[in-house]
């Protein structure tokens, strides 16, 4: 199976929100399959569907060392952060080559959609919080240098920009 392609920032689909979904399909467990696929040849611990152009509020995390062990999300909301934050280097293969420490809580607890279309709340701590909350920000229409100030912001799309020539 191959997987379609990254989008390219300044690409609209990762500019706009994307819709929620109803119902857990055969082919919203599709989408994610695909996705996982995408996620592990990058390689990275996550991906929401905007990053390949789908508009639909989905998300695959996994941080585990050994991989396979993803969780599929639809609709995921941030319930409840930590106070306590931690400095993460994050990047995304729709602004190649570049990345930047993003500080964001250490630990969510995520409401979603599973597989079976159950709500289910799960805790993620660390790397698995970080990677949950940069896929939420994709499914808002944000990338994860929204987080920077302006001049860092530009700085780091202008040196992305220059590597992709």
């Amino acid at each position: 199976m191959t997987h379609r392609p990254f989008l390219k920032y300044p690409h609209k689909c990762l500019r706009t929100a994307a819709d929620p979904v109803e119902i857990i399909t055969d082919e919203t467990r599709a989408i994610w399959d695909e996705m996982i696929e995408a996620m592990d040849a990058m390689p990275g611990v996550g991906l929401a569907a905007p990053q390949i152009g789908v508009m639909q509020r989905l998300a695959v995390v996994d941080a585990s060392d050994e991989r396979g062990k993803a969780v599929r999300m639809a609709n995921p909301e941030i319930l409840h952060q930590s106070t306590q934050l931690r400095d993460h280097e994050e990047a995304s293969p729709n602004l190649p080559g570049v990345s930047a420490a993003i500080r964001r809580p250490r630990a969510v607890t995520v409401r979603f959609l599973n597989e079976q279309g159950e709500v289910e709340e799960k805790d993620f701590v660390g790397i698995w919080a970080t990677s949950v909350q940069h896929q939420i920000d994709h499914l808002n229409g944000r990338m994860y240098f929204d987080n920077l100030s302006k001049m860092k912001r530009d700085m780091l799309v202008k040196k992305a920009r220059k590597l992709a020539r």
